[in-house]
């Protein structure tokens, strides 16, 4: 599946991607920097219903939210160096805990991702433009 979005319209592109994949628990998005993961990932997140504000966790590698009783941690692995790193930061235990994991730079730590992630690829257009490529 693949879908081109404006980012005015990033509010409807995250309530077709709960619709469509919203069984699934573990997101990932790949994409370059500066692309829109954490903007995506934000909208995704209000349209749950979390009221935080929400933020990139790239120091904190994990930022934990409240989505109307369900736990979802949104995690940025830019600055891990390995998988061994990622384990040291919980990862595994928070795939175990959370309703909903989702990771930006999941390619840091590919070997920790099971079996069923969803993935994203999210390529830039134009300035106010993305695709968002879906692997079935």
């Amino acid at each position: 599946m693949e879908m081109s979005y404006s980012l005015t319209e990033l509010s409807q592109v995250a309530e077709a991607l709960l619709k469509a994949y919203g069984q699934k628990p573990i997101w990932a998005f790949q994409a370059p920097m500066g692309a829109g993961k954490t903007t995506l990932i934000a909208a995704i997140c209000k349209e749950m219903g979390i009221k935080d504000h929400v933020t990139s966790p790239t120091f904190a590698i994990m930022n934990e939210y409240d989505a109307a009783g369900k736990l979802v941690y949104h995690m940025d692995w830019y600055r891990l160096h390995d998988e061994k790193e990622a384990l040291r930061a919980g990862v595994e235990a928070a795939f175990e805990e959370a309703d909903y994991c989702f990771i930006e730079w999941p390619e840091n730590a590919k070997g920790l991702l099971p079996e069923d992630t969803q993935v994203f690829q999210i390529e830039i257009l134009d300035p106010e433009h993305r695709r968002i490529f879906i692997p079935s």
